[in-house]
């Protein structure tokens, strides 16, 4: 026996070393603490409200303790009692229980229960290991995929969509969603109502800084898909850059005493520029600064005092939370794990996307209609907006149809492809300018042969007359067609083609900006 005793002893030893050569890891995992949550409930029920909302059955490293989980749920929600009693029906014939000894095995569970007060610290402690086992089978398929990747599997899709499984497990366990009371709703409500009370603007969402559309819209708000739209030529990337320079410079936050994220005022951008490259974009912000217009810097025709115009205008913009990403036909799931890590970064709270038509579907297949590809991407973009909680700005094309009407004025019908477009949003906003369709009817003079000097001033003259108040120089119609929380209208501002400037008109004449961005 004593031998026998010793090579036992010696056999322990050998494999002990073999184990220590071998490089071979478990895969995270606690058996007691499962064991210690599973007896927690079969003593008191109680205990599986306080993991319910964020703790599944998958989530148990044991497959039998999932399923032990899982039956303790399913009688729970029905109104029953889960003991080893009463699940002894659900696994008489279970060969997994039966390894471990069985139905008594339920009631051991229940007997080696000491506390429910420290159940969710187990529940939690189990899901932070599946995360862990995630991570793990997320890194594997990783390795796995660069190395067998097919040739249609580019490595920039591989990034994405790792980066996309990445984030979707860091959030997995903060939001648990669900229903919540009416008084944490009211709780939150009354905290917005505050905070806009503090602010100079005293709006609930983000400024655009034109006064009358503010006013129309209390600012653009958290959670909701704003849509501007409008035919070429209209101004909506000018539009679209001025509200998130404004937002940008105005952005007043950082982290509080508890290392969360608070926004005081303004907001982060992030600006999808999916038509004009990010050089294109930051000259025509400094041109909006500076007023001097942007072909006299694509020129490089700058006077010492613009130049320097433009070296003070730079210092200033430099330094606002203002992100710009052109990468040409991203795609709504590339866009989505792009804006979520700005916001755990730097605390995003605008998102700008210049122009709608120009993302490309998250699918690989391209064989859907162009109605359905729309349609996924503006559910996306709601999606998003909701997930964040913040305002996606979205710009639009309108179709032809607008061309075709003696009034020009776009209507929600023109929303090009898709009527999901104005189903999806919250918000419905088209931009107008008189003046560009005047000028198309009614060019500007030029001299005749057989016209004197005085005979063309006067025609000059009144052409310049007409240019100025049927023509209405200088300003655009900005029209709310759809909103969600109030009521819908036309708002008038001031509009500078040689600087995509858009501002307060001023009365009386309604052509001179009253502020400026």
């Amino acid at each position: 026996m004593v031998d026998q005793a010793v090579t036992n002893s010696h056999l322990t030893a050998v494999e002990q070393r073999r184990d220590d050569n071998v490089s071979y890891r478990e895969v995270p995992h606690n058996i007691e603490a499962e064991q210690a949550l599973l007896g927690a409930i079969l003593v008191n029920n109680e205990a599986a409200h306080r993991v319910l909302g964020f703790l599944e059955p998958q989530h148990f490293y044991e497959p039998v303790h999932g399923r032990i989980f899982e039956a303790c749920q399913k009688l729970i929600e029905r109104g029953q009692i889960a003991t080893p009693v009463t699940l002894r029906t659900y696994f008489e014939n279970d060969d997994a229980l039966a390894d471990v000894g069985g139905a008594q095995y339920l009631a051991r569970l229940a007997g080696s229960a000491i506390t429910i007060i420290n159940a969710e610290d187990y529940g939690r402690t189990i899901y932070d290991l599946a995360l862990r086992r995630e991570l793990i089978d997320l890194g594997e398929d990783v390795v796995n995929r660069a190395y067998d990747s097919d040739i249609d599997d580019a490595a920039m899709q591989q990034i994405e969509d790792a980066e996309q499984h990445l984030f979707r497990l860091a959030e997995s366990g903060e939001q648990e969603g669900g229903l919540q009371a009416f008084q944490t709703s009211l709780r939150d409500a009354v905290l917005a109502a505050e905070a806009a009370h503090k602010r100079e603007t005293r709006l609930t969402g983000v400024a655009t800084s034109l006064n009358d559309l503010d006013e129309l819209l209390g600012g653009l708000h958290r959670s909701d898909l704003i849509i501007l739209a409008g035919r070429p030529a209209m101004g909506k990337s000018a539009l679209a850059t001025n509200i998130a320079v404004h937002a940008a410079m105005n952005y007043l936050g950082g982290r509080n005493e508890n290392g969360d994220w608070q926004t005081e005022d303004g907001a982060v951008v992030g600006f999808f520029s999916l038509e004009m490259s990010a050089e294109q974009l930051a000259t025509r912000i400094l041109s909006d600064q500076t007023e001097i217009p942007s072909y006299k810097m694509r020129r490089g025709q700058l006077s010492d005092d613009e130049f320097q115009k433009l070296v003070i205008a730079n210092q200033r913009l430099e330094e606002i939370p203002l992100f710009i990403d052109d990468t040409p036909a991203l795609s709504i799931a590339a866009l989505r794990t792009r804006a979520r890590r700005l916001k755990r970064q730097n605390n995003l709270g605008l998102i700008i996307i210049d122009y709608l038509q120009l993302v490309a579907p998250s699918g690989r297949q391209r064989n859907d209609s162009r109605v359905q590809e729309i349609s996924e991407i503006t559910r996306g973009l709601k999606a998003l907006a909701k997930d964040l909680d913040v305002p996606i700005l979205a710009l639009s094309q309108l179709s032809r149809a607008v061309e075709q009407r003696d009034d020009n004025r776009p209507q929600l019908a023109d929303l090009r492809e898709s009527g999901t477009i104005e189903q999806d949003s919250d918000v419905v906003m088209f931009i107008y300018r008189e003046e560009y369709y005047w000028s198309r009817t009614h060019p500007k003079p030029k001299r005749r042969r057989d016209e004197s000097e005085e005979e063309f001033n006067l025609r000059m003259e009144q052409w310049t007359h007409d240019y100025m108040t049927e023509g209405h120089a200088g300003e655009a119609e900005i029209i709310v067609g759809k909103h969600r929380h109030g009521p819908t209208d036309t708002v008038t501002v001031y509009f500078s083609n040689q600087f995509t400037r858009f501002g307060n008109l001023e009365a009386p004449d309604h052509l001179l900006p009253e502020t400026t961005f």
